[in-house]
């Protein structure tokens, strides 16, 4: 069992953040077991062209990575350039050490320093770049949820959402992590970090007993990320809204940021933008903004709409948050 102990500041403290990085270092497990991530195989398949060797290496049997390779996000939204910078300025004791704390030892493939950063480097290239405005914007939804989760229900309720292995009783929360020495961290003014994973299974904390308290999760909507093509409206609402916006409306039962929805539909995104603004003005979507990003998704009585226009029913399920 896992224990971060918040004090008053701490409290007010609890944070998400979204890390390229991190994602990038957790897409090693699929790289490495395939077989465990099903719906990551669509991203396995696409890999070509990089230093499996030296990536293959960076985890053990379990999917635990180096602690250098998981930093704390200092900022909400990190860039992949300032991390990598950040990276570089690790010096290779501290590299070395973290790797034994997750491997027994430095394998021989690891010590070559540059050759590290260059296959991670090429890695984000050639793997992730691609599909990072996809990847994030499922992320921020994620965190959209969890916040309006966290207003309406309070601190204990949200991270339980998360995962059962989570628990929280004032001022400790608890997480069960399997093969984990059981320790107590003091946040001592550091906050809680909460990080949104697309690659993660369950819940992850860093390696070293002595870190900020920082706690990775499994976002939700992850097997989004890799759909291609366009959801098709149902007739009845065709009828009602036209083909495009409910071709749109039917294509967002998850959030999905503007550009995304562009890409996935052909549709220009300033197209793509008037029609979401029409169905949100109209109380079928509800839209909240992350950094650079809009993230759109079905309010309750679009999720009516379309079921009834489908012949499924109705849906009360909540909204992933409330309209803005």
């Amino acid at each position: 069992m896992i224990e971060f102990v918040l004090g008053e500041s701490d409290l007010v403290d609890v944070r998400f953040a979204v890390s390229p990085l991190n994602e990038l270092t957790l897409s090693l497990r699929v790289l490495k077991d395939p077989a465990r991530y099903p719906l990551h195989l669509p991203f396995a398949r696409r890999i070509r062209d990089v230093d499996t060797e030296v990536l293959l290496a960076l985890s053990n049997d379990r999917g635990w990575t180096p602690d250098f390779l998981s930093p704390r996000p200092l900022t909400p939204f990190t860039k992949i350039e300032d991390e990598f910078a950040a990276l570089g300025e690790v010096s290779t004791r501290t590299m070395r050490r973290d790797l034994r704390a997750v491997l027994g030892e430095v394998p021989a493939v690891l010590r070559d320093r540059d050759r590290m950063l260059e296959a991670l480097e090429t890695y984000w290239h050639v793997a992730l770049a691609g599909h990072w405005d996809r990847m994030r914007a499922v992320l921020e939804a994620d965190i959209a949820h969890r916040g309006r989760e966290m207003a309406q229900h309070g601190l204990a309720a949200m991270l339980s959402g998360i995962s059962e292995r989570i628990t929280f009783s004032s001022p400790v929360v608890r997480v069960l992590v399997k093969g984990v020495e059981p320790r107590r961290v003091e946040a001592r003014g550091q906050g809680l970090t909460l990080m949104p994973s697309l690659f993660a299974r369950r819940t992850a904390v860093p390696v070293d007993p002595e870190a900020p308290p920082l706690l990775i999760y499994a976002a939700r909507g992850a097997g989004t990320v890799w759909e291609t093509g366009r959801a098709s409206g149902p007739a009845a609402l065709v009828r009602v809204l036209g083909q495009v916006r409910a071709d749109l409306l039917a294509g967002l039962g998850e959030p999905r940021s503007s550009t995304d929805v562009a890409r996935r539909t052909g549709v220009t995104t300033s197209a793509v933008n008037q029609h979401l603004r029409a169905l949100r003005d109209a109380g079928l979507l509800a839209s909240q903004r992350h950094g650079r990003s809009v993230v759109y998704a079905r309010t309750e009585l679009g999720d009516a709409l379309v079921s009834h226009s489908s012949g499924r029913g109705s849906n009360s399920a909540d909204p992933p948050f409330s309209r803005t």
